[in-house]
């Protein structure tokens, strides 16, 4: 598996930072949440004039062999079929990146089906999805770590066509109940408090995926404290690749729009590797998902949007986009308080 260096943002613009933004007509505080995003982007790119560049949405697909245990609502052919439904433009996410001009990609990371060559789908299946983790680990550490890596290189390759700004997003039946295990491990808490409903499993669906979990944790030996074995025993394909994915869009300095519930399992996987990710991440909603609450909480982050979605694929990144670009937008385009001729002395106290 590749090393990821992840070089924290220089904390000496802060300053600069802050003045420029301090300096704007306006109250001093008075865009709120816009000027913490404002800050975040400008110690990223290390600049006062912050840009976003060809804005990418990547949604990272694969089958989880615990689905045949009934812990979803839906069959396992549902990941295929919505692959099929993002290349043909008619998936959620699809229409929130037409809307603000997110151009978007979608990954076979080891789904069970052979799609037939596409524009817009990138092949990096590792398997035709992973094996049941209540029979044993869901994959072997090698193809963990493949798929890291394979993770990792999709951002490269995106990062090579100049973004700068990325988000990630997902499809996988069973997919909640990897994360929930993932939660499980690393926050430290028990398969009651990390499951949730998912794609809306009644009460007996919901006690399943807590078998699932408790299952999983009596045949596989858990050690949080290496998060690539975790990763490998309970974790799915597309939650790895996110996983390498997110830690190379840090390594390389790029803004990383993290969604909802899986994805930031994934997101919480990278931040066990290399904490410094976070640094790089901007948190774009608040699942409905239980679990989610308890991840962020977990990381002391907070998501900027809060609007009751659990559908994954990378939606709620993409409605949060334009608040990013509005944030850029007014520390660039907003005139000072010189500028425009209007008294400071409110700011200066």
């Amino acid at each position: 598996m590749r090393e990821f260096l992840i070089n924290k943002p220089d904390q000496a613009l802060l300053p600069k930072i802050q003045h420029k933004i301090d300096f704007k007509t306006k109250p001093l505080g008075a865009l709120g949440e816009l000027e913490t995003l404002a800050k975040k982007v400008c110690l990223v790119q290390n600049t006062l004039s912050p840009e976003l560049k060809k804005p990418n949405m990547v949604v990272f697909a694969a089958d989880h062999g615990v689905a045949a245990e009934g812990v979803s609502l839906f069959p396992q052919e549902v990941t295929f079929q919505m692959v099929m439904n993002f290349l043909a433009g008619g998936a959620a996410i699809n229409v929130f990146c037409r809307q603000h001009g997110i151009e978007m990609k979608v990954v076979d990371a080891g789904v069970k089906f052979d799609f037939e060559k596409n524009d817009l789908l990138i092949d990096t299946k590792i398997a035709q999805g992973t094996a049941s983790f209540m029979q044993g680990p869901s994959m072997s550490q090698a193809q963990c770590e493949e798929a890291i890596d394979k993770g990792a290189e999709v951002v490269e390759n995106i990062a090579g066509e100049g973004c700068n700004i990325i988000g990630f997003g997902e499809m996988g039946i069973g997919n909640t109940t990897a994360a929930s295990a993932l939660l499980s491990a690393f926050v430290g808490i028990s398969p009651e408090e990390s499951v949730g409903r998912g794609t809306g499993v009644d009460d007996a669906g919901l006690q399943r995926k807590i078998n699932a979990l408790k299952k999983a944790f009596e045949v596989n030996e858990i050690n949080p404290s290496n998060p690539v074995d975790t990763l490998a025993k309970v974790g799915g394909f597309e939650i790895a690749q996110m996983t390498g994915a997110m830690l190379q869009a840090a390594s390389m300095g790029m803004v990383i729009l993290v969604d909802g519930f899986i994805a930031t399992s994934a997101f919480l996987t990278a931040y066990q590797i290399n904490p410094l990710v976070k640094d790089f991440a901007v948190f774009c909603h608040h699942s409905d998902e239980g679990g989610h609450a308890k991840m962020l909480k977990y990381m002391d982050v907070r998501a900027i949007l809060h609007l009751s979605l659990r559908l994954g694929e990378g939606t709620g990144a993409a409605l949060a986009y334009p608040l990013v670009q509005s944030a850029v937008n007014f520390v660039n385009e907003m005139s000072s308080f010189e500028d425009a001729g209007v008294s400071d002395e409110g700011v200066k106290g």
